[in-house]
């Protein structure tokens, strides 16, 4: 079984990305969603809903609770683990994050695929 090596872009200056916000990037013509929690942890995440591919970025943050409300349908995700919340069953795609120079960088697998996690339509 071969590993899928990742391939660290950089995606924003650490300063450009303040604890309790949200900013979605493009890099390596994936669209992500990096999510700065309150504490410090950064995450990154496919930035677009896995039901109709709206765009994460435009939803309702509560940098509170954790919880990201899409604009599309209203779906929720807990923006910690990724997993859908309403309705369950659905989670985001989740990309290895690091900070590095003040540089926050997110890990693309090279195996030329997309990495977006979808809903069954039901």
């Amino acid at each position: 079984m071969s590993h899928v090596e990742d391939e660290w872009a950089d995606a924003l200056e650490l300063d450009e990305l303040w604890e309790g916000d949200i900013i979605d990037v493009e890099l390596h013509g994936e669209q992500i969603l990096l999510v700065h929690h309150v504490g410090g942890e950064i995450l990154a995440f496919q930035g677009m809903c896995p039901h109709q591919e709206v765009l994460l970025a435009d939803g309702n943050w509560n940098d509170e609770s954790g919880v990201l409300e899409c604009p599309g349908h209203h779906w929720q995700f807990d923006m910690r683990t990724g997993n859908g919340l309403n309705p369950t069953g659905c989670r985001l795609y989740r990309f290895p994050v690091r900070v590095a120079d003040e540089q926050i960088q997110v890990g693309i697998p090279s195996d030329g695929v997309r990495h977006h996690n979808r809903a069954n339509d039901s």
